[in-house]
C-alpha cells in the first residue's frame, strides 16, 4: 500500500521538471534531488524518479538532434544569400536572390524540424501533467518515446 507521502513526492518529482521554464536545467536538478533523497525509502518513488530522468534525457537528445538538423541548414541558407559589397567602405550587406522561390527542400526540412521541436515541447508539457496526475493516484506511469538510460 502506498502512503500519501510517496504519492506526493512522486507527483512533485514529475512536476519539478516544469521548473525548466524558470530555472535553466531545473528539469534535471530538482527531479534528481527529489529522487535521490527518497529512492532508497520507496520503490514507487524510485520508479517514478527514473522515469522522469529518463524522459528528460530523451527529450534533450531529441531536441539536440532536431537542432543539429535545423540550425546549420538555416545558417547556410541565410549566409549563401549574403554578399559583402563594399563592406569596408559603407558597411552594407546585400541579400541576393532572397525570396520564396529559392526555398529548397533542405530548408523545408529545417522548418519541419523546428515545427517538430515545438510539437515535442507541447507533448512534453502534456505528458508531465498526465504523469503527475497518475502518480498522485498511485499509478505507475511510463512515458512514451523514452529511452531507458537508468534501469
Amino acid at each position: 500500500m502506498l502512503t500519501t507521502t510517496e504519492k506526493n513526492i512522486s507527483t512533485l518529482t514529475h512536476l519539478s521538471t516544469l521548473s525548466q521554464y524558470f530555472i535553466p536545467f531545473g528539469n534535471y536538478i530538482f527531479p534528481i534531488l527529489l529522487w535521490s533523497s527518497k529512492k532508497n525509502d520507496s520503490e514507487f518513488v524510485d520508479a517514478n524518479g527514473k522515469q522522469v530522468i529518463n524522459f528528460q534525457l530523451s527529450i534533450l537528445l531529441y531536441s539536440l538532434v532536431l537542432a543539429l538538423i535545423a540550425i546549420p541548414i538555416l545558417i547556410y541558407t541565410f549566409l549563401k544569400n549574403v554578399t559583402v559589397t563594399n563592406f569596408t567602405d559603407n558597411c552594407d550587406f546585400v541579400f541576393n536572390h532572397f525570396d520564396t522561390a529559392n526555398i529548397t527542400g533542405i530548408v523545408i526540412l529545417a522548418i519541419t524540424s523546428i515545427i517538430l521541436f515545438g510539437f515535442l515541447k507541447l507533448l512534453e508539457f502534456g505528458l508531465i501533467i498526465l504523469a503527475a496526475v497518475k502518480a498522485s493516484n498511485g499509478e505507475q506511469y511510463k512515458y512514451p518515446l523514452t529511452i531507458n538510460f537508468l534501469k
